[in-house]
């Protein structure tokens, strides 16, 4: 698989095989000498004020070594960004399902015993469940102290429910405004929905005086390190994070809340403490997909030129804002879309509730603005009698202009990707009756990061990469190996990984908004460029001629003219020892190039009953080089099924601020037979900031389909749906509402 034929041919998941047939190793499967379990009592009040707890009965149950309670850890707050939320409810609960006490005993059935015990005395205070009534100055707040809190993006002069209110603006809209000819305004919900990983949040720590061993269900192990250490004030660089393997996370599995309240406990006892969420806890205090309610007003030519945009994005921040890394959701201010629009005005504001915290999910922000945004161009262009795919298309931005909120874009090909999806799904196709097609793009700017890893050849000649990182999904380990044994021209198999502890790197901002590849290949592609020039100069020594008339081919090192050669192996020995670089990349900007998607959804509604059935989903790709087919392929198949699930039957319902779906029989998770027939098309363009001018994949994907869905159904049956999830019961309502 050498010379060239690595980089850019499907390569199988190198785990693969570990994984299908039980060998690995998950957090839950694991265990730690002595170990203590953990679990926790939960609030069944959305909002009140605790007045007495008395767990007597517990810390006299059997096997339970120690009980602690928020009073043990009054002012103990932890986040990744905003620093809002106690490890245990202290003094108050804000949402159903909040911890309130936590057990460590013998085994999991006397822990869960145990917390049972617990009594706990409530006084109620009135909950705020909307987020639009929770954003009015009269509401009662969830947050008095908010003002105090670390990490907040503005200061506040009061406190509020609004703990952050962004601003996006160019050109001046309210005039744009006066000089359009149609100017259409909607408001578009979305729900909160879960993630959906099988692997549940697990995690094991042991309290090592003013450090820890961990071991987490986690996509992140430098950011986990940190932010537990920092709620409990001990120093980061004395808890070492344990590199495991992780089942499922788009974005979910980022967090250290219980790993902090482990270390309490395990410090407490003495022992290991281990805790493992069961799935109704994931679906009553995980931390689901933000849940939105966005307005979006436009303002256009009789031609179809946009020419003002105003869009207003609420989303429900649940009881907490402790899940978002950076504060907010980074997406959310792309959802203007790849359009070109002078004048443009984008507010998002994140508002407490007493419902349960919301943190990032694949593409934060960028579904529930685009599905906003884009069916939002559906209603302008009917409005206008003009077809959809050509209002978009006259409104598209291209290489160098910058978009709706001022940001350059260096490369982007909305053109040649809304071909491209047209011809593929037969778009303008005649439609048989009750049959739709509906069209939606999005866009993804890549996102910066930091990474170290090591490289090693060995005395056997093969090369193996130590990092500090955990694939989530999308193969980070393959892909890297593939760059390595591409430049030290090694077969695949010849190239190994080895997941290694925060203590054998420097630096490792894990995976996040789609930055595998570009952080973490780039990093590989550093390190082999690194071992590659390193080789080059045993060589040159031990053969006496300049390194410049050396090559690497196949494992080894060639002078091209007399064709004399030495083999990795050879010149591992003839260093005395393994040859060991490190390689490093850090980029802390977005962009400037932009992956971009559009998708059509085709549907068959049945116009007496609202059911409706998504026939086919086309999605046409243009992004940068392609390093591994099968994996690319395998992200954008995944991202189309989750945008589906939000599209069509996700949602996290409450009562009350309880949640009602809480098992995966109630929560609706697309199956096999929801999945229509999918295609797709990919087109390359080598000018990404990634290895090999490769670009962003995993996240664009989902962005477009619930527009592309909702976009569909009006044009087969001329209802529109504007709350997701497009449900059978909402195409008939409004089906009805059309005729009376």
């Amino acid at each position: 698989m050498a010379n060239g034929r690595i980089v850019g041919a499907p390569a199988t998941r190198g785990e693969g095989e570990d994984k299908v047939s039980g060998r690995a190793r998950y957090t839950a499967d694991m265990a730690v000498p002595g170990m203590l379990w953990c679990k926790v009592l939960r609030s069944p009040i959305a909002h009140g004020r605790i007045t007495r707890i008395d767990a007597g009965k517990a810390l006299a149950a059997p096997g339970v070594r120690a009980v602690v309670t928020g009073a043990d850890l009054s002012g103990a707050r932890i986040g990744k960004k905003l620093v809002d939320m106690p490890l245990l409810a202290d003094g108050v609960v804000r949402y159903i399902g909040e911890k309130v006490a936590a057990v460590a005993a013998d085994s999991e059935a006397e822990a869960e015993a145990a917390a049972a015990l617990i009594d706990v005395e409530y006084e109620e205070m009135a909950a705020v469940l909307d987020p639009v009534e929770a954003a009015e100055p009269s509401a009662p707040l969830i947050h008095p102290e908010v003002i105090t809190y670390p990490g907040l993006l503005q200061p506040m002069d009061a406190p509020s429910n609004v703990a952050v209110r962004l601003e996006w603006r160019k050109g001046d809209v309210e005039a744009a405004f006066r000089e359009a000819d149609l100017v259409v305004e909607n408001t578009y919900t979305t729900p909160a929905v879960h993630h959906g990983y099988i692997e549940p949040h697990c995690c094991i720590v042991e309290a090592k005086g003013e450090g820890a061993d961990v071991w987490a269900s986690t996509k992140s192990l430098f950011a986990l390190r940190d932010h537990m250490a920092g709620a409990l004030g001990i120093p980061a660089d004395r808890v070492v994070a344990h590199p495991g393997y992780l089942g499922g996370d788009f974005g979910g599995k980022g967090d250290a809340n219980d790993l902090a309240l482990c270390y309490v406990l395990s410090r407490n006892t003495g022992k290991p403490v281990k805790y493992l969420m069961d799935y109704t806890e994931e679906l009553i205090a995980g931390n689901p997909r933000h849940a939105s309610v966005t307005t979006v007003k436009t303002g256009v030519k009789r031609n179809g030129l946009i020419v003002a945009q105003h869009m207003d994005l609420l989303f429900d921040s649940g009881a907490y804002g402790s899940y978002r890394p950076q504060g907010y959701l980074v997406g959310a201010h792309s959802s203007g879309g790849p359009y070109k629009i002078a004048h443009f005005l984008l507010v998002e504001r994140y508002v407490y509730t007493n419902k349960v915290p919301c943190g990032y999910m694949r593409a934060p922000g960028h579904p529930q603005g685009f599905f906003a945004n884009e069916s939002q161009l559906d209603l302008v262009a009917r409005r206008l009698g003009m077809d959809p795919a050509e209002l978009r298309r006259i409104n598209f931005m291209h290489d160098g202009d910058v978009d709706p909120t001022g940001i350059p874009v260096g490369h982007i090909q909305p053109d040649e990707t809304l071909d491209s999806v047209i011809e593929t799904s037969n778009y303008r196709a005649s439609r048989e009756p009750n049959v739709g097609r509906g069209i939606a793009l999005g866009h993804w700017m890549s996102k910066g990061g930091e990474s170290y890893v090591d490289l090693r050849v060995d005395a056997d000649g093969n090369a193996t990469l130590g990092a500090s990182l955990v694939d989530v999904g999308p193969g980070a380990y393959t892909m890297m190996q593939q760059v390595v044994a591409q430049e030290l021209d090694l077969p695949l198999e010849q190239v190994r990984f080895e997941s290694v502890d925060t203590t054998r790197v420097a630096k490792d901002t894990g995976v996040r908004g789609s930055s595998s590849t570009r952080v973490h290949g780039n990093t590989a592609f550093d390190a082999a460029d690194k071992a590659r020039a390193a080789l080059l100069e045993i060589a040159a020594e031990r053969m006496g001629v300049p390194a410049e008339e050396l090559g690497v081919v196949n494992g080894g090192i060639t002078h091209l003219r007399s064709e004399r050669r030495m083999t990795f192996a050879e010149l591992v020995e003839a260093a005395g020892g393994p040859v060991t670089v490190t390689g490093h990349y850090a980029n802390p900007t977005d962009g400037p190039e932009t992956s971009m998607v559009a998708q059509v959804a085709e549907v068959e509604v049945d116009p007496e009953t609202g059911q409706f059935a998504v026939r086919r989903l086309t999605t046409a790709h243009n992004t940068g080089t392609v390093l591994n087919p099968l994996g690319h392929q395998g992200q954008i198949d995944g991202a189309v099924v989750m945008g589906l699930g939000f599209a069509r039957c996700e949602d996290i319902v409450t009562d009350g601020g309880r949640v009602v779906t809480a098992n995966l029989g109630d929560y609706k998770l697309p199956n096999i037979k929801d999945i229509p027939a999918l295609r797709t098309e990919v087109t390359e363009a080598p000018v990404g900031s990634g290895p090999y001018g490769s670009m962003s994949i995993g996240e664009t994907a989902v962005i477009p389909t619930a527009a592309a869905v909702a976009n569909a159904v009006e044009d087969a049956v001329g209802v529109r749906i504007t709350d997701l999830p497009v449900t059978a019961e909402k195409v008939f309502a409004a089906l009805q509402a059309r005729r009376a």
